[in-house]
């Protein structure tokens, strides 16, 4: 350990006590180019790998079993018991893990103070048989929601209220986005998030039973005053379009949120979150109006 109290000694701590199990990445190198097009998005992901930093998503990513691709730490930000005990574990379950320098570091970290490990890994798949069908079911509809934090906000709130996934359709930001992961704070590892067209999502939902909202603020009916039996789809619309018109050419019930300030619409997940508890409190009998 006394190696880590001298910064110029760093690297060689570690150099000595892993022995010949450490791989080095420089600027160049090609896991260094991977994550800057995982962050930017610049080259195609068909694998749907993301970059997590920090001790907290990684520890997340350990807990949810995710695959891991590799796994970055710079000797020059590592300080606490938890970082080292990471790295440990890393190299002894024969993860490739990766030296870098701290200006190389620098270069893919989106941190102003990193704690000197990132890894990357991918995203589990859904499909439709991955939620849980029961008597009530809660699900949300994003239909072409585009800003990455929002849809993040949304699942984290689905997870948070006992929903049963996100369907996304539509799509207009990537699940693999870092603001996206930083939103969800790990629930997108767990609920099921699909993606889907339009006409399929439809079709899944009507064959199962369930129930179309649409959250829409011309509605009259206000979302309290709703009971949400049964199997309940929840769907909101873009922030700058609202919802396709196909949602209006089927079966539903347009729901909204009335306002009294001067502003006439909130944020999607705001909005979102408001009739997501309404809906599962009142189908768990916690809300009777």
């Amino acid at each position: 350990m006394s190696g880590l109290n001298d910064i110029e000694k760093r690297t060689e701590y570690f150099v000595n006590l892993y022995k010949g199990r450490l791989k080095f990445a420089g600027n160049k190198h090609s896991r260094i180019k991977q994550i800057q097009h995982l962050i930017n998005n610049t080259k195609s992901n068909p694998r749907n790998l993301f970059v997590v930093e920090g001790i907290w998503g990684i520890e997340k990513v350990l807990e949810y079993k995710l695959d891991i691709e590799a796994f970055f730490f710079c000797p020059d930000h590592v300080y606490s018991p938890e970082a080292l005990s990471l790295i440990d574990f890393m190299i002894n379950k024969d993860f490739d893990t990766y030296l870098v320098a701290k200006k190389v570091f620098a270069k893919i970290s989106e941190r102003e103070n990193p704690d000197g490990l990132m890894l990357v890994c991918e995203l589990p798949k859904f499909n439709f048989a991955d939620i849980r069908l029961s008597k009530n079911n809660v699900v949300v509809v994003l239909d072409g929601v585009e800003i990455p934090g929002n849809i993040g906000t949304i699942i984290r709130t689905v997870d948070g209220c006992g929903g049963d996934g996100v369907i996304i359709c539509n799509r207009r930001a990537r699940l693999t986005h870092p603001k996206l992961i930083k939103s969800s704070q790990g629930s997108n590892f767990t609920v099921p998030v699909i993606e889907a067209e339009i006409e399929e999502v439809i079709n899944w939902l009507k064959n199962n039973g369930f129930k179309i909202y649409l959250t829409d603020p011309q509605a009259d009916q206000e979302y309290h005053e709703e009971t949400y039996p049964g199997r309940t789809a929840i769907v909101a619309g873009s922030e700058r379009y609202g919802i396709s018109e196909e949602w209006y050419k089927i079966d539903n019930k347009m729901i909204s949120i009335p306002m009294y300030g001067d502003c006439d619409s909130l944020n999607v997940a705001i909005a979102t979150t408001i009739v997501l508890y309404e809906a599962v409190l009142k189908q768990q009998g916690k809300i009777r109006r």
